[in-house]
């Protein structure tokens, strides 16, 4: 049912989506700067199933229902983005998102639910799940549907992990702009314009 070179192609073409930069990933790195190794887990545990719910909800056709209704792709796009570009202002007023400094630790429950509703409230995955996966199904090797979740499944796992990676290896790095402060501020603008950008794109995102 599952090639090991279409396996294999479609293991790389995750692993670039996963490391290009985007608010998903700079959250879990945010996390591990200012919350050390757990937290930047935690994150990127919640992005990855972030992705999870929306290769449930593609197999099962919502994704589908989105992508042909007007009326539920609307609302499902002014929720996404409104919720990033709320993340994005935020970090931008606030600019602590990234920090070195002690802080009061933001309770696990709530970074985890941060991460699971930037990705899961986001339909841009989603609709590129239902775009994306389909590629590498073949109805000749056997249900759609379980080569949808396989896939699915294997593209979150590498999500979380990827990005709880990035959020350790951050935290390695947290020497390295200690007494920097203008450095930690150009990170926090980054990060907040990210975010914003992210929700201005949803925004703008068309029907197709």
């Amino acid at each position: 049912m599952f090639p090991l070179e279409v396996f294999l192609a479609y293991t790389s073409a995750c692993f670039l989506l996963v490391i290009s930069p985007g608010p998903d990933n700079i959250l879990a790195i945010a996390r591990g700067l200012s919350q050390g190794r757990i937290a930047a887990c935690v994150s990127g545990s919640a992005s990855g199933i972030g992705i999870l719910f929306h290769v449930f909800t593609a197999t099962a056709g919502l994704t589908l229902l989105i992508q042909t209704s007007a009326v539920a792709f609307y609302i499902v796009k002014l929720i996404g983005a409104s919720y990033l570009i709320w993340l994005g202002v935020k970090v931008l007023r606030n600019r602590d998102l990234i920090t070195i400094e002690r802080i009061d630790k933001k309770p696990l429950k709530s970074i985890f639910a941060t991460g699971f509703l930037s990705a899961a409230l986001n339909p841009k995955p989603g609709l590129f799940v239902l775009a994306f996966i389909p590629q590498f199904v073949n109805p000749d090797l056997g249900s759609v549907s379980i080569q949808m979740v396989v896939y699915g499944f294997w593209f979150a796992l590498m999500t979380a992990v990827g990005f709880s990676v990035m959020g350790i290896f951050s935290y390695q790095l947290k020497h390295l702009i200690e007494g920097r402060p203008k450095v930690l501020a150009g990170l926090n603008l980054s990060a907040g314009f990210t975010f914003v950008s992210a929700g201005l794109a949803v925004a703008f995102m068309k029907q197709r």
